[in-house]
């Protein structure tokens, strides 16, 4: 049974720094996608970054450059979302979420191809 649990949220001011994380467990596939999503208010869920178990990333045109996807070197079962140079925009529920298999170039983005989600965590930006 896999489980993922998000942590780290909270509030900053625009231009600050914060650092998700994603506890995962139960998850037995070699090869599996994992990424951050997220969801404002009236908003559809979009996808923030991906990181494929061969430790290929991806990441939205909005958050590159900004933000970087990272497991934990001695725990890989830790997935990061580290965001720098928040700007209001970025303001949501940022969820971690998994599935079998290869990112995929254009599948990573894509929230119905994952079947493991986290609870979310608010983060808020003024």
């Amino acid at each position: 049974h896999v489980q993922l649990v998000e942590s780290g949220g909270g509030s900053v001011q625009a231009g600050g720094s914060l650092r998700l994380s994603c506890a995962a467990s139960g998850y037995t596939d070699s090869r599996y996608c994992m990424g951050w999503f997220r969801q404002a208010p009236g908003k559809e869920r979009e996808g923030v970054a991906g990181l494929d178990s061969d430790g290929s990333t991806s990441y939205a045109d909005s958050v590159k450059g900004r933000f970087t996807i990272s497991r934990d070197k001695m725990n890989e079962n830790t997935l990061y979302l580290q965001m720098n140079d928040l700007k209001v925009e970025d303001a949501a529920t940022y969820y971690c979420a998994a599935k079998n298999g290869p990112c995929g170039s254009v599948s990573w983005r894509a929230a119905d191809t994952y079947n493991h989600w986290g609870q979310g965590t608010q983060v808020t930006v003024s």
